[in-house]
């Protein structure tokens, strides 16, 4: 008898997948080496850039620091000039900060609030028109709002100060003696109206992205329009908005001739945001080096510097605010 034939039940084995070799030799082909060339380079150069910067800024602040007879970071004294000279940057830190803080207070809600009404609540025929010149906005020289805030925005803003006094004074910091609105108040309303543009113009493409499926799903459970841009909108557009007022922050913290055209500096920090004092990084560098001597010079380049890590971490801030809260990113709204 021959040996029995042994039946197995196995499954044939699976068909491979074809290779596509023209997507083989896409990978490889010189275009694309080249556009990954450039891109990686494009990384490096900025990198390469920055560093540089941060070297020439470092090699110049520290020949000023070493002969600084005061604190660089504690004195209220910009005085380049004296024998030996004494500086320091305590004026110039609190002012910008402050300005700043005044110019985001007032411009991120307002940014979000047109930002929302262009996409969830305008008519279609306003939306292009309000649009455009909110883009018109973003496009003004700093000159020109300098200007427009000399010459227009400081000669009403006595009704404001008056009333702020009259009303809010006993809190010292709306407290006002009179003379020229040239103060952190309004240094930090033109910023606010600066920076207006770029915060909406980023926040309205952000939420323009949010998944229609989701606002249909909250619509369908009998939601308002409000309690859909509370429960879907603005978590979706969080990221968003974060990053677009780091944009904002960034310019309110490097504006220079606006500024230095509103703002009467007295080097010297005052509680009250109505009376003139104080000054920016950027304003004191505009209005001091075309008459400052070469260690004059390095002094201002000293003061950039610390613009320039104030920047930094202020950028890094966000990025980590952003990473810490995965609920955040779009994807998983």
């Amino acid at each position: 008898m021959g040996t029995p034939t042994q039946i197995t039940d196995a499954p044939p084995p699976a068909p491979q997948p074809a290779v596509d070799k023209r997507a083989v030799r896409g990978a490889t082909r010189p275009g694309d080496r080249i556009f990954l060339g450039l891109s990686r380079g494009s990384g490096i150069l900025l990198l390469v850039i920055m560093a540089a910067i941060a070297v020439f800024l470092t090699y110049r602040a520290s020949l000023a620091i070493s002969k600084d007879q005061g604190n660089f970071l504690t004195t209220f004294q910009w005085d380049t000039n004296l024998v030996p000279p004494n500086f320091g940057i305590a004026v110039l830190a609190f002012g910008t900060v402050v300005s700043s803080i005044v110019a985001m207070v007032i411009a991120v809600p307002v940014a979000v609030a047109i930002a929302l009404f262009l996409t969830h609540y305008a008519p279609r025929r306003l939306r292009g028109p309000i649009a455009y010149v909110i883009d018109l906005l973003a496009a003004v020289p700093s000159i020109v709002y300098g200007l427009w805030g000399a010459l227009v925005l400081v000669p009403h803003m006595n009704g404001l100060f008056g009333w702020l006094n009259d009303y809010l004074g006993w809190t010292g910091i709306f407290s006002w003696e009179g003379g020229a609105p040239r103060s952190m108040l309004t240094v930090g309303i033109l910023l606010a109206i600066m920076i207006l543009p770029i915060i909406t113009n980023v926040s309205r493409e952000v939420f323009r992205q949010v998944p229609q499926m989701h606002e249909e799903a909250a619509l369908a459970l009998g939601a308002t329009r409000w309690e859909v841009i509370r429960m879907a909108v603005i978590p979706f557009g969080r990221s968003g908005v974060i990053s677009a007022s780091m944009l904002g922050l960034g310019r309110a913290l490097g504006e220079t001739m606006a500024v230095a055209t509103v703002l009467s500096p007295t080097f010297d920090i005052q509680a009250s945001l109505l009376d003139p004092g104080g000054g920016t990084f950027a304003q004191n560098i505009a209005s001091k080096f075309g008459e400052a001597t070469e260690f004059g010079r390095d002094a201002l380049i000293a003061s950039g510097l610390v613009l320039f890590v104030i920047t930094l971490l202020v950028n890094g801030a966000a990025r980590a605010i952003i990473a810490r809260r995965k609920e955040y990113s779009g994807a998983n709204a």
